[in-house]
C-alpha cells in the first residue's frame, strides 16, 4: 500500500512540472508545407500560370518559378516581336541603293524613233551637231538607213508594231524623241495608237526621263477626225504614265510645199487647192529640230505641252501665188471645193476597203474648213531659250530653194526631178 501511494504522488508531480513547463515555454511557429512556403514566396512575382492537360487525368495548374517564369516571358515577348517583324514583308526596292549601284545614264543619250522620215532624220543631225550620242530605231529592211550611220549615229532594228522587238533599243538611254507616224500604206491606227502605247509602256519601264512627242495644233478640237483623235490619246497616256514628257504640237512643215506646190509651177503641172481660207503657220523642220534639242536640254520645258508654229501663217492661194512669182512662172490650179471633200468622204465611209481614204479626207477637210492653225510664240520661246529671229520665214525657205536648185536647172534645160529632196 505504501509504495502504491508513492508511486501515485510521483505521477502526480510529473503531471504537474509538465504543465509548468507547457505554461513558460513560448509556442512555436506552426509547420508549414513546403507547397504553401513556395506559394509565399511566389506570391509577390508576376504569377504566369500554364495549363498543362494529362492524358491520364483532369487538368491541373502548375506554378513556375520566378527565374523560369521570367524567362518564359521574355521568350514569349521575343516570339511575338518576331512574328510581329515579319508580318509586312514587302519587295521595296532601296533608290539609294539603286542609284549607287547602277550604272549612270547620261542625259547626252537619245534614242529617235522615226529617224528616217522628214522631221526624225533633221532631229537627228541636230542632235549629232550637239554632241549627243544619238540611236535610231529603224525597221529591218532590205535597204538599211545607211546614211544615218554615215553622220555618226548608230542604229538599231526594231519593229513599232512588234513590241517585243523595242526594249533592247531604250536601254542605256536618257531622253526619247518620237517622230515615228503611220505611211500612206500603212494601218494609220496600229502604229498612231497601238503602237504609241507599247512605245510608251516600253520606255517608262526602262526609266526614260524625258519622252518627247509630236502631235497636232488643236487635236483636242476635232476628234471627230481618227488621226486628230489618236494624237489627243496619245497625249493624254504620256500625261499618265509618270515620265517627263514634252509634247510638242505642230501646226505645218514647209517642206510637202516644194512638191505640192513649188515644182508643178515649175514644171506647169497642175496645183491642186481649195477654195477655203485655212491660214497655217509653216516651219522648217530644221527650226522644229533646234526647237526639239532645246526642249530636251532645259528644265522648262518638262511636262508641257508647247505648240509650235512660224512666224507667219499663210493661205493655200498665198502659197500658190508666192511661187508664181518666185519661179516667174503661172500656175494652173484646180481648185476643190469643200462640198466635194465632204462628199466624197462620206462615199468612202461605207466601204471597209475605203476607210483609210475616208480618214484622211477627213483630215483634209479640217484643213480646208477655214480655221487658222497658228499660236502665239512669245511665252515657247522664253521656255526654250530661244528668239524669234532664230527662226526660218516661210519667204526665205522659197526663196533659197527656187534661187539655188530649180531655177537653175529650168535655166539649163534639166529636167526637175526635185519631188524627193527637202532642203
Amino acid at each position: 500500500r505504501g509504495c502504491h501511494s508513492a508511486l501515485a504522488q510521483v505521477h502526480d508531480l510529473r503531471r504537474r512540472r509538465s504543465r509548468t513547463l507547457a505554461r513558460d515555454t513560448p509556442a512555436a511557429a506552426p509547420l508549414t508545407p513546403r507547397r504553401t512556403r513556395t506559394n509565399a514566396r511566389a506570391s509577390s512575382l508576376p504569377p504566369i500560370i500554364i495549363i498543362m492537360a494529362s492524358s491520364a487525368a483532369s487538368s491541373r495548374v502548375q506554378l513556375l518559378t520566378a527565374r523560369r517564369a521570367v524567362a518564359v516571358s521574355k521568350s514569349l515577348s521575343s516570339t511575338k516581336a518576331t512574328r510581329v517583324a515579319r508580318a509586312p514583308l514587302r519587295c521595296v526596292a532601296d533608290e539609294t541603293a539603286a542609284a549607287s549601284s547602277g550604272t549612270p545614264v547620261r542625259k547626252t543619250s537619245m534614242l529617235v524613233i522615226g529617224a528616217t522620215g522628214t522631221l526624225g532624220r533633221q532631229v537627228v543631225r541636230r542632235a549629232l551637231d550637239e554632241g549627243y550620242d544619238v540611236r535610231c530605231l529603224v525597221r529591218p529592211r532590205m535597204n538599211p538607213a545607211d546614211f544615218l550611220r554615215d553622220w555618226g549615229a548608230t542604229t538599231v532594228s526594231g519593229d513599232l508594231s512588234k513590241p517585243e522587238t523595242l526594249p533592247a533599243a531604250f536601254v542605256g538611254v536618257h531622253v526619247v524623241v518620237d517622230a515615228s507616224t503611220a505611211r500612206p500604206e500603212e494601218d494609220t491606227y496600229g502604229i498612231d495608237w497601238k503602237a504609241k502605247v507599247a512605245t510608251i509602256q516600253t520606255a517608262a519601264s526602262m526609266g526614260i526621263q524625258r519622252y518627247v512627242f509630236y502631235s497636232i495644233d488643236k487635236c483636242e478640237q476635232h476628234k471627230e477626225v481618227p488621226l486628230m483623235n489618236m494624237k489627243f490619246a496619245v497625249e493624254e497616256y504620256l500625261k499618265a504614265s509618270g515620265m517627263n514628257y514634252t509634247v510638242l504640237r505642230l501646226c505645218g512643215f514647209m517642206q510637202p510645199l516644194i512638191s505640192g506646190y513649188a515644182v508643178p509651177v515649175l514644171e506647169e503641172q497642175t496645183v491642186w487647192g481649195t477654195d477655203d481660207d485655212t491660214k497655217t503657220a509653216y516651219l522648217d523642220t530644221q527650226d522644229v529640230a533646234k526647237m526639239t534639242l532645246a526642249a530636251c536640254r532645259r528644265e522648262e520645258a518638262a511636262n508641257k505641252t508647247l505648240t509650235l508654229a512660224g512666224p507667219k501663217a499663210y493661205s493655200v492661194n498665198e502659197v500658190i501665188a508666192m511661187c508664181e512669182r518666185m519661179g516667174g512662172a503661172d500656175a494652173n490650179v484646180n481648185k476643190v471645193p469643200v462640198l466635194v471633200l465632204k462628199a466624197t468622204r462620206a462615199l468612202t465611209r461605207f466601204f471597209q476597203w475605203t476607210s483609210p481614204a475616208a480618214d484622211r479626207l477627213a483630215f483634209a477637210e479640217v484643213l480646208a474648213s477655214g480655221i487658222k492653225f497658228d499660236a502665239d510664240m512669245k511665252e515657247t520661246y522664253e521656255i526654250l531659250g530661244m528668239d524669234e529671229s532664230d527662226t526660218t520665214t516661210l519667204e526665205e525657205y522659197m526663196e533659197e530653194y527656187f534661187s539655188k536648185i530649180l531655177k537653175k536647172l529650168k535655166e539649163v534645160g534639166g529636167q526637175s526631178r526635185q519631188k524627193d529632196f527637202y532642203l
